[in-house]
C-alpha cells in the first residue's frame, strides 16, 4: 500500500464543488507535483488532507498509512497534524507569527508532538534552523519574523515543518516570493533533507521548471479535476491533454521591435541613502548610512525596454522608485530632457504625467474602495482637468479597449465594478490602463507578472509588447525573472549589493556573460 492514497476525493463549499473526484497516491520517499494555474484546486485539495479547511465538506477517502483521514476524531487529527505530515505555506510572513520568536514557533511544535520541555525544544529549535542553513542559528532563533530576510523566513517555514521529521511533507508554492536563485536554493535544500529522511514530497507549484527538475511524478489540475498524470518525463515531454500542452506552452516568447532615436529617460550616479541607527552612544549625536543605490548610470531611448534584474535587496526597486522621484536621490536623473531636481510642484506635475507606473501586486496597487472607472480616471481629474464627465469616460472605455478587458464585447458593463471582482489578470489590465490613460512616454513595470499564472503571465507580456509598438512606449521592466526579461528587454543591467555589476544589450549580457552572479541567475532560469 502506498503511503498516501487519496481516492475520489470531492470537496464542495456550500453548493459549490471546488474539486471533484480527484484520486492519486504517493509512495514513501516519492516525490509527485500538483500543477494548476490558481482556481484549479490543488492547495485546496493538499489542505484537505489535514482537514484543514473548517467550511469545506469532504467525500472519498484520505487513506495515510492505512488510517482515514477523514473518519479520524479531534486527537488523532491534532497528532497526525505536523508530526506524520507536515506543510509549508506558500507565503513565509503569513504563516509565522509576528509577535513570537522564530525559535518559539518551532520549540513549539516539538514541546506539541514530542513531549519535549522548554530548553530542550530550544535546542532542538536551534539545530532545526542550522539543519536548513540558515546562518547563525542560535541568533535567529531570537529573531522576530520581520528581522529576517525573504530566504531566510522560508528556510525557517521549512525548519518548523520538518522539525518532527515527518513521513510526508507538502510544500504550497514554497518558493513563489523568492528570486530564482534563492528558488533553487530552497528546492535542492528540502530535496536533501527528503532524501537524508526517506520523506514523502507533494510539492503544489505552478512552476513547471520547477516540476522537471524536482519531482518523479506529475498530477495536472483544472477545474478541480485531474486531467491528466503520470511519471514527469512523459507528462513534460508528450502531453496528452488540451491544458496540459497550453501549461507547457506558456513560456514567454520574445517579439520586440527595434527602438527609437533619443533619449526619454537619463541617469547619471544615481544614488540613494537611507539614515540607520549608530550603535552604542555615537548614535545619540548622529546618524550613519545605508546606500541601496550606488553610482548607477544609464539611458533610455524611445520605444525601448530596460531590464534590471538582481535579487531581493539589490537596489533595482529602489533604482525605479528614485526614477519616479518617489524617493530622494542624488545624481541627475532627466525624464524628456527635463530634471525632477529643483522642479516646482507644476513642473513635478508635467514630469508625473510623462511617466507613470504599473506595480507587482495589481489587487494592493488598486484602491478597492474605487471602481474602475474612477480608478482608471482619476489621472485625467489632475492632469486634463478640462474634462467633463462625458469626455472622460469616453477615455476610460478607450483605456480597456486597448487592454482588451472588456464582457462579452462590452466594456461599459465594467466600468462600476470594483477591483475584487475581477481575476488577477483582469487586475493588472486595469492597471496598465490607469497608467496608460494619460498618455506617458515611460512606464515603470515593476514585476508586473510575478502574481500571474504562466499562461496569464504569457497574454500581460504580449499585452505590453503590443502596446509598445503601437504608442511608441519605454519600459523600466524591474525584475527576477530572465524569461520576462528574454521576452520584452532591448538591453539589460544586472544590479547586486546596490550597484550595476553587468550591463549592455540582451545578446551580448547573455551570451558573453561576464558576471559569475548573472550567470548564476541564467542558469538557475533553464528548464
Amino acid at each position: 500500500m502506498s503511503l498516501l492514497e487519496v481516492k475520489d476525493l470531492s470537496i464542495e463549499f456550500g453548493t459549490r464543488r471546488v474539486v471533484d473526484s480527484v484520486s492519486f497516491s504517493l509512495d514513501a520517499g516519492e516525490k509527485l507535483a500538483l500543477v494548476g494555474e490558481s482556481g484549479s484546486g490543488k492547495t485546496v485539495t493538499a489542505l484537505s488532507l489535514l482537514r484543514l479547511i473548517d467550511t469545506a465538506r469532504l467525500s472519498g477517502e484520505i487513506i495515510f498509512d492505512g488510517k482515514n483521514v477523514l473518519q479520524m476524531p479531534a486527537g488523532p487529527l491534532q497528532a497526525l497534524r505536523g508530526h506524520d505530515i507536515a506543510v509549508i505555506f506558500q507565503e513565509p510572513m503569513t504563516a509565522l507569527n509576528p509577535i513570537y520568536t522564530v525559535g518559539r514557533q518551532i520549540a513549539e511544535s516539538l514541546q506539541l508532538h514530542k513531549g519535549m520541555n522548554g530548553a530542550e525544544a530550544h535546542a532542538g529549535a536551534v539545530a532545526a534552523l542550522a539543519r536548513v542553513g540558515i546562518p547563525e542559528p542560535e541568533v535567529r532563533a531570537r529573531s522576530y519574523p520581520h528581522q529576517l530576510s525573504g530566504g531566510q523566513r522560508q528556510r525557517a517555514v521549512i525548519a518548523m515543518a520538518l522539525a518532527c521529521n515527518p513521513r510526508l511533507l507538502i510544500a504550497d508554492e514554497p518558493t513563489t516570493a523568492l528570486d530564482v536563485a534563492i528558488r533553487l536554493q530552497i528546492l535542492d535544500l528540502i530535496d536533501k533533507l527528503r532524501e537524508a529522511s526517506g520523506m514523502a514530497l507533494l510539492l503544489i507549484t505552478h512552476d513547471l521548471n520547477l516540476v522537471r527538475r524536482f519531482s518523479d511524478r506529475v498530477a495536472v489540475m483544472e477545474h478541480g479535476v485531474i486531467v491528466e498524470q503520470g511519471r514527469t518525463a512523459d507528462v513534460t515531454q508528450t502531453p496528452q491533454h488540451a491544458y496540459t500542452q497550453k501549461l507547457l506552452n506558456s513560456r514567454p516568447v520574445r517579439a520586440v521591435s527595434a527602438p527609437g532615436e533619443g533619449c526619454v529617460v537619463s541617469a547619471k550616479q544615481v544614488q540613494v541613502d537611507y539614515p540607520t541607527q549608530l550603535p552604542g552612544i555615537k548614535g545619540w549625536f548622529k546618524k550613519g548610512k545605508f546606500t541601496a543605490v550606488r553610482g548607477v548610470d544609464f539611458e533610455l531611448a524611445l520605444g525601448e525596454t530596460l531590464g534590471v534584474i538582481g535579487e531581493s535587496g539589490s537596489g533595482k526597486t529602489t533604482l525605479a522608485l528614485a526614477v519616479l522621484n518617489l524617493v530622494a536621490a542624488t545624481g541627475e536623473i532627466h525624464i524628456g530632457g527635463a530634471s525632477w531636481l529643483g522642479a516646482d510642484a507644476n513642473a513635478r506635475r508635467a514630469l508625473r504625467r510623462k511617466i507613470q507606473v504599473v506595480f507587482q501586486d495589481p489587487l494592493s496597487s488598486l484602491s478597492p474602495r474605487l471602481t474602475v472607472e474612477a480608478i482608471i480616471g482619476e489621472g485625467l481629474e489632475i492632469h486634463e482637468p478640462d474634462l467633463n464627465d462625458v469626455q472622460r469616460r469616453e477615455r476610460v472605455i478607450l483605456a480597456l479597449q486597448d487592454v482588451g478587458l472588456s464582457e462579452n464585447g462590452a466594456i461599459e458593463p465594467l466600468l462600476n465594478r470594483y477591483p475584487h471582482e475581477f481575476s488577477g489578470g483582469q487586475r493588472q489590465r486595469i492597471a496598465i490602463a490607469r497608467a496608460l490613460i494619460v498618455k506617458p512616454q515611460v512606464v515603470v513595470l515593476d514585476e508586473p507578472t510575478s502574481a500571474l499564472d504562466v499562461t496569464i503571465q504569457k497574454q500581460v507580456l504580449e499585452l505590453l509588447g503590443e502596446l509598445q509598438r503601437k504608442y511608441g512606449l519605454s519600459y523600466i521592466l524591474v525584475t527576477h525573472d530572465i524569461d520576462v526579461v528574454r521576452a520584452m528587454a532591448h538591453r539589460i543591467m544586472v544590479m547586486k549589493d546596490s550597484a550595476v555589476i553587468e550591463s549592455g544589450t540582451i545578446d551580448d549580457v547573455f551570451n558573453n556573460t561576464q558576471s559569475e552572479y548573472t550567470r548564476t541567475l541564467m542558469q538557475a532560469s533553464l528548464p
